[in-house]
């Protein structure tokens, strides 16, 4: 699939309006932000009165080039309709993230890992190239080859030193089916040892881990396989009637709590098996509105269930900001126990979420070894995600504040995407602000906020009205749930289980 004349000429389009939008901001001297039209971010930002910069419209795939084997795509481009394209060709990104409404250009900007991050890093680093318009109305074109100070600085910066408008993202061959491995463990320790030694495993293409309790987990390896399983049989997690993956693999190691167990399904039913009940955070919906959690309600609720709803929902309510905890956090596997122990201490919740992380190379604002540590070191992301044991939000600020010291005694870091609470002096503790302040220098980005600004927590306490009566349960949350009802909820994958021709 070569760029069509139409393709590239509409792109180009789009770039130009969009530029002329900036150049009419810079000429006036008026800082501005970037709308794309959606976010798997839990953070609540204050943006009324602030100008913006719209973004929306690119979201089409303008190549795949099936010798090369990379993408060249737009950046609202999400993760169901970038797999669908690119299996047209035989071919999948060395990356997807769980969350099939995730968008190409979140997965650069923010900091997306998954189950193959062990081998390739987060989304970005298998980027090779972007186009870039800059916050004076200049377009930048970066690679490892041209202008890689911006390339390797605009990864995971949160759209903070330019608008990125196209991306080359590399491609691997991709299989029919994924052979699974669950593999029970017996507590912390048993979990932390047995990913690190997988690790090495240069058969294993994906990787990750969900610990139940401190007695309880299971170790999840991925193999890419042609070979379906020998009764055709294969579990399916995308239907109404399905599991939710989590649930799937407890009941897996529960009945087979000696040993390790195995089962083959669909590459897409793998890729976005975390999709429905969003990992395992939707269970909570079903306590806050005093419903029963079992497979009929969740069956009924399906609809509801997807991320891409559940964002909807999320977004049109403040539960998430002020009494739901959401933190992904990166630490050295030596340190991981130390972590675990902390969490559980603070706010007990479970499960949790491992995946290992091939680190990024510093200076970044990714997640990466701090100092003392190598920087090949492999990092263990622990996805910390449930209910506060607090309805205060000073009390609430003050765990998840918590959990940030913990993170730098850990020499750890975190997903910006989620809580962040920093002071700004805490914050460039962590970050390299003179690498960072010296990238915005160089190419211009005044006019946008920095990465501090657009990540930082003050929304929660400087609460409106408003924000307090949507706290009063359930008013938050039939809020949310209302919005999301009338959000009409499609998801490529599902169209890409059925019709899938590789």
């Amino acid at each position: 699939m070569s760029v069509s004349d139409e393709a590239r000429g509409q792109h180009d389009k789009i770039v130009e309006e969009i530029r002329t939008s900036i150049k009419q901001f810079y000429g006036r001297g008026e800082k501005f932000r970037i709308r794309h039209g959606s976010t798997n971010s839990t953070r609540q930002t204050a943006t009324k009165g602030q100008n913006f910069v719209d973004t929306g419209s690119l979201s089409n795939i303008l190549q795949v080039n099936k010798v090369q084997k990379t993408c060249l795509v737009e950046p609202n481009v999400p993760m169901d309709q970038l797999v669908k394209s690119t299996l047209a060709y035989g071919l999948v990104p060395l990356v997807v993230m769980e969350f099939p409404g995730i968008t190409v250009g979140g997965g650069f900007s923010g900091t997306s890992a998954e189950s193959s991050s062990f081998k390739y890093g987060v989304f970005d680093r298998n980027t090779n190239y972007i186009e870039m318009i800059l916050a004076n109305g200049d377009v930048a074109h970066c690679s490892e080859d041209k202008n890689p100070d911006l390339f390797h600085g605009a990864a995971g910066a949160m759209g903070t030193l330019g608008v990125v408008t196209l991306l080359e993202v590399q491609l691997m061959p991709a299989t029919s089916y994924v052979h699974i491995s669950y593999h029970p463990v017996t507590g912390v320790a048993d979990a932390i040892g047995t990913l690190e030694a997988l690790t090495e495993d240069t058969s294993i293409d994906y990787l990750d881990g969900i610990l139940f309790s401190k007695n309880q987990g299971a170790i999840i390896v991925g193999r890419l396989s042609n070979e379906c399983a020998e009764d055709g049989k294969m579990p399916t997690f995308s239907k109404a009637k399905d599991p939710w993956f989590y649930l799937h693999v407890q009941d897996r190691i529960s009945k087979t709590p000696n040993g390790t167990s195995t089962e083959t399904i669909l590459l897409a039913e793998y890729l976005f098996r975390y999709d429905r009940g969003a990992f395992w955070a939707a269970r909570w919906a079903f306590d806050y509105f005093m419903t029963p959690f079992n497979s009929v309600t969740r069956g009924v609720l399906d609809g509801l269930m997807h991320t891409r709803v559940l964002y909807k929902a999320q977004d049109a309510s403040s539960f998430s900001a002020t009494q739901y905890i959401a933190q992904d956090l990166a630490v050295p596997f030596p340190q991981v126990g130390e972590l675990i122990d902390y969490s559980t201490k603070v706010c007990n919740i479970w499960p949790l979420w491992l995946c290992p992380l091939k680190p990024t190379p510093h200076p970044t604002i990714n997640p990466f070894p701090a100092s003392g540590h190598g920087a090949s070191e492999m990092l263990l992301n622990v996805g910390i995600w449930g209910p506060a044991p607090t309805k205060r939000p000073d009390e609430f600020v003050k765990i998840n504040r918590g959990f940030e010291e913990k993170l730098r005694t850990l020499s750890g870091m975190k997903a910006l995407y989620a809580h962040t609470f920093y002071t700004e002096d805490e914050f460039w503790r962590v970050y390299d602000r003179e690498w960072y302040d010296a990238l915005r220098e160089k190419y211009g980005a005044g006019s946008l906020p920095s990465v501090y600004d657009k990540v930082k927590g003050g929304a929660v306490a400087r609460k409106t009205m408003k924000d307090r009566v949507r706290d009063v349960r359930p008013i938050g949350g039939a809020h949310g749930l209302i919005k999301a009802m009338r959000y009409r909820y499609s998801s490529d994958y599902r169209r890409i289980i059925r019709d899938s021709p590789v």
